[in-house]
């Protein structure tokens, strides 16, 4: 069993949805039901904080159901969906109830919705906050979404404002455009060139992201209000700053996603927009880097970012990166292809749950009821087979549509089963019973 403490056998008792002890191997209640996984390792449901459900409004693009599946099949027991791609854009009271609404009975893990931060919507974020959104995220840059616009340092200022006190992170993405509009400047403007990949890496220089982080730990030391930077890709300034933010004590978090310490720029190849998200996968010293500073805490958790799309608009014949959508679609796929990375380097199961389970779980206000294993908490387990070896296929892809990057990889681990709040939903390859998760409000 992975434990707060450690990996070790211990006997855990499960009453209801929730933990109620745990307790040294052997000492079974004489009345329990009893499930003994040898040596397969019992570990916290993940906490998948970064997730685009596209529901309601796009559920063409994934929905409740498919991306809650893909969640279950993968050990992760809690989704906290973005509030951009669904219609409405999640960026007022009125909007999250409609999601609400989306959800009802389709959702076969727990899930909670954070708020949108736009231009000129200052004024509807206490009304999402008394409706119980953990958190709030913004856009430094267009977000692909015209209906989710991107916000600048006045509209952060504003937002801020209205967040002071609340203890509730804004998340960022955390790129600025005058650095990618100048590096765009310099590309060929059409053609074949937009085919190679270094040409789309080219475009998004890492100084879009250190200028962003630069302006939000400004921010943070002046409003002392939680700031998460999603889907840190750049290794360089960036992580820096973020770094010596971390030892001045600001309250600053950072993430970065399975896919950037997967895969590297060398290896994708020209034509393949199934990589191409934003920020970019970078090379390979810059992902060796990051897995670096994850190591040493430098980097606080590990999410998916899993923003799908029909596969069209992928734009996969033509295969030009500046016209493809750019988003990668990874849910459930995470623990088994970054643990393959990470028990290379001699990293241990502990350590992964911290990144994918106990520190997303504290970044939504959730510490304490998921993300670990100890009494109190929700029963949401994983049993893992920690050491087996496949080559994930596309009939591992459990979301909406199966054009992934991740088609190919070779994996470490197999869930076997997800409980989640007590009762058993996957197993052996199948789901089990009926949708019953629910939605998790703050407050």
């Amino acid at each position: 069993m992975l434990t707060p403490e450690g990996i070790r056998p211990v006997t855990v008792v499960v009453e209801g949805e929730q933990i109620a002890s745990v307790r040294a191997w052997g000492d079974v209640p004489p009345d329990a039901a009893l499930n003994d996984y040898g040596d397969l390792v019992v570990m916290p449901g993940l906490v998948d904080t970064h997730v685009h459900i596209n529901d309601p409004g796009r559920s063409d693009w994934e929905g409740f159901e498919t991306a809650t599946q893909a969640a279950a099949a993968g050990g992760v027991t809690t989704l906290v969906d973005m509030p951009l791609n669904c219609i409405p854009e999640t960026i007022d009271a009125e909007a999250l109830e409609a999601k609400r609404v989306a959800a009802d009975g389709k959702t076969w893990v727990d899930w909670a919705a954070w708020g949108g931060v736009v231009r000129g919507n200052a004024d509807s974020l206490p009304g999402l906050i008394d409706a119980g959104v953990p958190g709030f995220k913004c856009f430094m840059i267009h977000s692909g979404i015209d209906g989710f616009a991107w916000v600048d340092e006045n509209d952060l200022r504003l937002a801020l404002e209205k967040l002071c006190g609340t203890g509730l992170p804004l998340l960022a993405h955390a790129e600025v455009a005058e650095p990618i509009d100048d590096a765009t400047k310099k590309l060929e403007p059409a053609g074949d060139g937009w085919r190679r990949y270094s040409t789309y890496l080219a475009s998004r220089p890492q100084m879009a992201e250190s200028d962003a982080i630069a302006l939000l730990i400004g921010l943070v030391e002046e409003f002392k209000t939680p700031i998460h930077i999603v889907h840190l890709s750049s290794a360089g300034a960036a992580l820096a700053l973020l770094e010596s933010a971390s030892r001045q004590g600001l309250p600053i978090t950072v993430e970065t996603c399975a896919h950037y310490l997967c895969f590297s720029a060398e290896e994708i190849p020209d034509g393949a927009t199934e990589f191409k998200c934003a920020p970019p996968i970078r090379n390979a010293d810059n992902r060796e880097r990051l897995l670096e500073a994850l190591e040493r805490g430098a980097i606080d958790m590990i999410t998916t970012d899993h923003s799908p799309c029909p596969p069209a608009m992928k734009c996969r014949d033509e295969g030009r990166f500046d016209k493809a959508w750019g988003g990668i679609s990874s849910l459930g796929l995470a623990l088994p292809a970054v643990w393959k990375v990470m028990h290379g380097r001699g990293v241990n199961l502990e350590s992964m749950a911290k990144w994918m389970a106990s520190a997303p779980a504290r970044l939504a206000g959730l510490e304490g009821r998921k993300g670990a294993v100890a009494a109190g908490a929700d029963a949401d387990l994983v049993v893992f087979d920690d050491a087996a070896e496949w080559t994930i296929s596309e009939s591992d892809l459990r979301f909406r549509h199966r054009l992934s990057p991740y088609v190919g990889v070779a994996a470490r681990g197999r869930v076997r089963e997800t409980w989640l709040r007590g009762e058993l939903v996957f197993s052996a390859d199948e789901f089990c019973g009926s949708p019953r998760g629910i939605e998790l409000v703050h407050g």
